[in-house]
């Protein structure tokens, strides 16, 4: 292989940087063996690291028409490599020597120290669709030695790598991800309206909203991860197979769905939903998003607030909502208007030491699920199962310490009577 190249150096290293076809990476980079370690069990360990993620590399590749990578870091040894300069003189009439040709004999023995997954994404592509062989990749060449040093050398080139990736965030995703649809329909829904208003989405790197902020109705992934919820009432009744070409149950579909992006018009149709569920919370909410001064007021104060302005019963509230909606015809407004009046605010009896402690005037996490189940119960007790209603009478028992009588009766007392739809 004869490999226009540019040659560079970062500290110790070396490197030129080039690109491959498919086809050569395919044929050319094997996995680590013996190069980072003499023990058989170490090298084992590295060989094991290589997850079924793979695969999704692969799908990728053979779906997605503007595919593309980051370069592969290649580790090279052994044969005679050979780097050709070629001297160009700029417009000073100064000599650069770092374009040129990289030749490989072809007995050079070449493995990924980063990029395992996506080397073996690749071999996997073209076994199902040889037309992507002349797909070309990004790749970086460094040299390698298998003595003690060039070992130690490259593993702790291999360990920063690894370390040091991060995921992408899903802050990013939702700003930037054009195959989720997900994130797709929550952008629209801000670019294209101006439903939320100004400063009513928070950008926040995590669900919670903090205490000094009082404009905010949501923050940015609680929003995200409630229109994640509503996807489920445009997937349910299609078919979603995983990597492995099995049929998906249940809401794990959705995982995978989102990995894909669907057709223009499905986009359409969940940004509607998405759009009349947030419309009616909105509307729902209108006397504290209208303030004149911007503030939210007593929807979210040191004295409590309301459901909606609480990521901790937004999330759930609207999980119980598609619940209700996958089997009953019913408008967005009319669940919310079906909620008893003091169910709608933290502080009331009924979610102290669920979702609000009084004493404390603070929030209580992890009563997520009691939540979603006791709007069911409030809202349509008929869609609970036996075994829901006795999780939410035993974890009632323990949040409000009741023994003394039946849990479900006190429950029924913290209700107002107009509880159904």
């Amino acid at each position: 292989m004869k490999l226009p190249a540019i040659r560079s150096k970062m500290g110790i290293w070396i490197y030129y940087i080039a690109s491959l076809s498919f086809k050569e990476v395919a044929n050319y980079v094997k996995p680590i063996n013996d190069e980072l370690h003499k023990s058989e069990l170490l090298s084992q360990m590295i060989q094991r690291s290589i997850t079924e993620n793979y695969k999704s590399i692969a799908n990728y590749l053979l779906t997605q028409e503007e595919r593309f990578f980051n370069a592969l870091i290649l580790a090279v040894y052994d044969g005679q490599p050979v780097w050709n300069e070629i001297r160009i003189d700029d417009i000073n009439c100064d000599d650069s020597y770092s374009l040129g040709i990289l030749t490989l004999t072809g007995e050079e023995k070449i493995f990924p120290v980063d990029g395992q997954h996506r080397v073996e994404g690749i071999k996997l592509a073209i076994k199902k669709n040889p037309e992507l062989d002349e797909d070309r990749v990004p790749v970086v060449f460094i040299g390698h030695s298998k003595d003690t040093i060039g070992m130690q050398r490259t593993r702790r080139m291999f360990s920063t790598l690894n370390r040091y990736a991060k995921p992408v965030s899903l802050r990013d995703i939702i700003a930037l991800d054009e195959d989720d649809i997900v994130a797709i329909a929550s952008r629209n829904l801000i670019d294209e309206n101006d439903m939320f208003g100004e400063k009513r989405i928070l950008d926040a790197k995590t669900k919670a909203i903090p205490e000094e902020n009082d404009t905010a109705l949501t923050s940015i992934i609680a929003y995200y991860e409630c229109n994640k919820e509503l996807l489920w009432l445009q997937i349910k009744d299609i078919e979603v197979k995983g990597l492995d070409e099995k049929v998906i149950k249940g809401h794990k579909k959705i995982t995978e769905f989102i990995r894909h992006r669907p057709e223009e018009d499905m986009i359409d149709r969940f940004t509607r939903e998405c759009r009349n569920f947030w419309g009616a919370i909105i509307a729902s909410c209108k006397e504290g998003l209208d303030d004149s001064n911007g503030t939210v007021g007593r929807y979210r104060d040191k004295n409590g607030g309301h459901l909606f302005f609480r990521p901790v019963a937004l999330i759930p509230f609207t999980k119980a909502v598609v619940r209700i909606k996958e089997h009953k015809d019913i408008e967005y407004k009319d669940i919310i208007e079906s909620l008893p009046e003091n169910a709608k605010w933290i502080q009331s009896e009924l979610w102290k030491r669920i979702i609000w402690d009084d004493v404390k005037k603070s929030m209580i996490m992890g009563n997520q699920k009691l939540i979603e189940l006791l709007l069911l119960y409030i809202i349509d007790k008929s869609l609970l199962t036996n075994s829901e209603i006795k999780k939410i009478a035993k974890d009632l028992e323990s949040v409000w310490d009741y023994h003394e009588k039946d849990i479900l009766e006190v429950l029924d007392e913290k209700i107002l009577p107009e509880n159904c739809i």
